[in-house]
């Protein structure tokens, strides 16, 4: 796995530059908060966070695609992209602490019935839906922007379940495209 992380797209890969170009059509700085796959590839090598983590950041960075990784079993209802009313809560840890902050109105948000799960798209996750060692159920969420294909999407999806299937013998995979035009 850690080698295989090694291999990210570039920082000016086209597939990075279309979520910087996304962030700044809803309002977002991609200088001050970075698409999720921008802060990865430039940070690298990548941080280990644990087995699952690690598996989904190696994907992303590969493929230059942001990933999340949700645990289902601390979600309530579903998964829902929306552009935020701003008296949503989200969890995050401020210099050791657990704060509740809330997003902007109108910024794009990942979220379920309890509040948002990650922020800007696909900038910060919150605390509360973290994939942990704990994780027993989980939720990936492989988000694609033009240039990149459906077809390079579903590569990435496959080396995603391939690696997740070494970390976690035995695991059980369901996967779906869902399309927005």
């Amino acid at each position: 796995l850690a080698a295989a992380a090694q291999e990210a797209v570039p920082v000016d890969d086209p597939k990075i530059e279309a979520w910087r170009e996304a962030y700044r059509a809803f309002g977002a700085k991609p200088q001050r908060t970075r698409p999720s796959v921008d802060a990865l590839v430039r940070r690298m090598p990548l941080p280990e966070i644990n087995l699952v983590v690690d598996a989904y950041n190696t994907v992303s960075v590969r493929h230059g695609l942001p990933i999340g990784g949700e645990d289902l079993g601390r979600y309530a209802g579903t998964a829902r992209l929306v552009r935020a009313v701003g008296d949503e809560p989200f969890e995050v840890v401020d210099k050791g602490e657990t704060v509740i902050d809330t997003p902007e109105i109108g910024e794009v948000v990942w979220r379920d019935d309890l509040g948002v799960t990650c922020r800007r798209w696909n900038w910060r996750q919150c605390v509360r839906t973290r994939i942990t060692e704990e994780t027993t159920d989980a939720l990936f969420l492989l988000e694609r922007l033009a240039p990149m294909s459906l077809d390079e999407l579903r590569a990435a999806g496959a080396e995603l379940a391939a690696l997740l299937e070494a970390v976690t013998p035995g695991v059980t995979i369901e996967s779906r495209v869902v399309e927005h035009e």
